[in-house]
């Protein structure tokens, strides 16, 4: 017979080491992939699409100037995602502080009329109305990623992973209620964002997307580049796109659209190990192994 003590530490473990998600989530399903890294460039293009963020962004990050700073802010940012989806509740904890403690840092003022935004207006990256435009357009391009690329969902597959991403709104300090719940929200909030007047392509967002697009290389990492900015530049919107001042054509659309086909038709036939994050496959073996417990 478990005694009492046995089964609260048996609880306590089962709950200290669950991830904020379980292996049924649509959070799972889709932060697992790594073919979902082809929707980021179009994320942070939308993002930086916000006057105030490409000032932030400019202001405060080294990724244009640090030896190998666009790597590593990339590889911070993917780290944060996959463990606020993979981590344990203590792990969850700690990478929303660090992304607190970078926020902290984050604020100005401008010191010359962005967009829709006056000279001298202050900006914070604490800003719920910031935090909301970067979390929607990273739900809103990892969804458009993962149909494109690794498989169709449906209706009610969106919108649990829309309710599962608003999870955040707490640890970031977004004000409960700001994110879209479902994809019909989705829709509607990035619509009328895009034509609220608030998102303008700058000159600064445009001299930070030369830097995301066309980062040196060595000549021969010089075609998968060419690759990797196909979904970037073709997943935009028409107007964002316009505002980049980036050119796309048919030649480019349809390329696109056969990487994706070979995608979805590779992806089913790969093992674990090349298609998921390590962490993804170490949160299932643990999740696993908890179910297994007494």
């Amino acid at each position: 017979m478990i005694g009492p003590t046995r089964v609260d530490a048996t609880m306590s473990r089962r709950r200290n080491a669950r991830a904020a998600d379980g292996p049924d989530s649509m959070a799972w399903q889709l932060h697992r992939e790594m073919a979902l890294l082809a929707g980021w460039g179009r994320a942070i293009l939308l993002q930086l699409a916000h006057p105030l963020v490409a000032q932030g962004v400019d202001a405060h990050s080294g990724f244009c100037v640090e030896p190998r700073g666009r790597s590593r802010r990339l590889a911070r940012t993917l780290g944060a995602m996959l463990a606020l989806t993979f981590g344990t509740p203590d792990e969850v904890a700690a990478a929303a502080r660090r992304i607190n403690g970078v926020h902290d840092r984050v604020h100005g003022a401008l010191s010359t009329k962005e967009g829709a935004f006056p000279a001298g207006l202050h900006y914070s990256a604490h800003d719920p109305a910031l935090l909301a435009w970067v979390q929607a357009t990273l739900v809103d391009s990892l969804l458009l990623t993962y149909e494109l690329f690794v498989a169709p969902l449906g209706g009610e597959e969106r919108d649990r992973y829309c309710a599962e991403s608003c999870r955040i709104e707490p640890l970031l300090g977004i004000p409960s209620g700001s994110l879209p719940r479902s994809a019909g929200e989705l829709r509607a909030y990035m619509g009328d964002m895009l034509a609220s007047g608030d998102i303008e392509v700058t000159d600064t967002a445009r001299r930070l997307a030369q830097e995301i697009l066309y980062p040196p290389t060595l000549l021969i990492g010089a075609p998968l580049l060419a690759l990797a900015r196909l979904p970037t530049i073709g997943l935009l919107p028409l107007a964002i796109r316009r505002g980049y001042r980036l050119s796309w054509g048919s030649g480019h659309e349809r390329t696109l659209l056969a990487l994706a086909a070979l995608s979805r038709h590779l992806l089913p036939l790969l093992p674990s190990a090349l298609r998921h994050w390590p962490a993804a496959r170490r949160a299932l073996a643990r999740a696993r192994r908890l179910e297994r417990l007494p």
